[in-house]
């Protein structure tokens, strides 16, 4: 389950929520002031490779990409 970001309208409070892939904020509510003005947040992930060529920006340009 993804972690998504939150910020209240009213108080502008951030906050997260562990909820399932295309959950949405219908009845939730801001944790610090109760307000049911909350909107999902545009947020970044992290990944991780164990490829050697993870630094490589196009694998078409990368030596060892097909090989």
């Amino acid at each position: 389950m993804p972690i998504y970001e939150y910020q209240c309208g009213d108080c502008r409070n951030e906050f997260s929520r562990l909820q399932p892939i295309g959950a949405n904020a219908d009845g939730m509510r801001c944790p610090k002031c109760k307000s049911p003005e909350i909107e999902r947040q545009l947020s970044t992930f992290a990944s991780t490779s164990s490829s050697p060529d993870v630094a490589c920006p196009a694998a078409a340009s990368c030596p060892s990409a097909f090989t």
